[in-house]
């Protein structure tokens, strides 16, 4: 049996992979638990797989959850230290990394520290801390395997390669829900449109980034950590059909790419599973009922902030800690409907532009830029 913890089970990630772990529970058993504020469902989901240890957001909701939800030998725990605990829980063999932002950060590093497998799905924290990720797995020999159905692409198709013969690897994008729209045309487009996205279901935060095509920049920087890539080795091209989740280019000329269904439950069961493969219960991709693919080159005028992730590519590690700051303060404000649509690379692009590089040296320097980055784009905003 392979013990697993969950950090953040009440998303999409975390709620596909319970439906994995259901589909095989003959194979694999739920150790540890961690989630926000969706206090219901994660009664629900600790009283179905019955975990060792648990983690809530709030104290509060912590200190009433055993007599609500009326289990016992439990061990229960809230906040960001507790969440740690649960990605650290000895009985765990993988930890499901899915908790959104750089708050996922330090729960990401305390598996890693403690040499676990981690299913990574919270690309933030390669985007900010990729080389402090990069060398603790080297002390611990902890491995990542990643859930992104992008990143998951790439480890698939270099599985078997050396990376040496690696020419291009090229991240797929679906367009989001604006990819027809004209940049003039998505100057003012309403929340409710932003979320609408045309392929996959997914959280707020990561759906507006993927309207904004942020998505794809971060993407970018994290397969550059995860794969030891130099930022000349990465490209994305527009995909809308969404069939073709990664591309690699090799030396020879030969071009390598990873097909299937647009649903999570294939890479993120991949991670769990790896190296072997399971049955799926999804439907198989029938290439011949397959529409044509189609491929495309980003526009920079729709979507700057790709821009401004391939510039973080070439400079200091810190940029890449502000650009992910400046942009989830900016992605806040817009959900909350205080700034438009188009106000999100411009707020991003201005917290920026003075941003000076520097090398990151600690877990508490990320977080020390972050804050500043923060302050100086809720500054902005209050301006605007």
């Amino acid at each position: 049996m392979v013990n697993i913890s969950i950090l953040g089970s009440t998303g999409s990630i975390g709620r596909n992979t319970l439906e994995i772990v259901q589909s095989h529970s003959h194979r694999f058993g739920v150790a540890g638990m961690a989630a926000g504020r969706n206090f219901e469902l994660f009664c629900q989901q600790v009283r179905r797989f019955s975990p060792k240890i648990v983690s809530l957001q709030r104290k509060e909701d912590a200190d009433r959850f055993g007599q609500v939800c009326g289990l016992r030998d439990i061990q229960i725990v809230f906040g960001s230290e507790g969440t740690e605990q649960v990605a650290r829980f000895p009985e765990s063999d993988i930890v499901v990394s899915s908790i959104t932002g750089i708050d996922g950060l330090k729960p990401t590093l305390a598996a890693v520290e403690s040499g676990k497998k981690v299913a990574l799905a919270n690309k933030e924290s390669m985007v900010v801390a990729g080389s402090l990720i990069q060398a603790e797995m080297t002390k611990s020999g902890a491995e990542i395997i990643p859930v992104d159905s992008e990143h998951s692409g790439i480890f698939q198709c270099l599985a078997k390669e050396n990376t040496s013969d690696v020419k291009k690897v090229i991240l797929t994008a679906s367009g989001g829900p604006f990819f027809n729209t004209t940049a003039e045309e998505m100057r003012n487009k309403s929340v409710r449109e932003a979320l609408n996205h045309p392929r996959w279901k997914m959280g707020a935060k990561v759906t507006i980034d993927s309207a904004t095509l942020m998505n794809k920049g971060l993407e970018l920087i994290e397969a550059r950590w995860l794969f030891n890539l130099k930022p000349e080795q990465l490209a994305v091209l527009i995909h809308p059909q969404s069939i073709v989740h990664s591309l690699v280019e090799m030396r020879d000329g030969s071009v390598l790419a990873q097909l299937s269904q647009t649903d999570m439950k294939i890479p993120i069961q991949y991670a769990l599973t790896y190296p072997e493969r399971l049955d799926s219960s999804l439907p198989y991709l029938d290439l011949a009922r397959t529409p044509s693919l189609e491929f495309y080159e980003v526009d920079s005028v729709k979507f700057p902030l790709i821009a401004l992730a391939r510039d973080a590519l070439t400079r200091g590690e810190s940029f890449s800690v502000a650009l992910n700051a400046a942009n989830e303060v900016a992605v806040e404000a817009f959900l909350e409907e205080a700034i438009p649509f188009h106000a999100i690379s411009e707020i991003v692009t201005q917290a920026l532009i003075n941003h000076r590089d520097e090398n990151v040296r600690t877990v508490d320097h990320i977080f020390e830029i972050d804050r500043e980055t923060r302050k100086r784009t809720r500054d902005l905003l209050e301006r605007t």
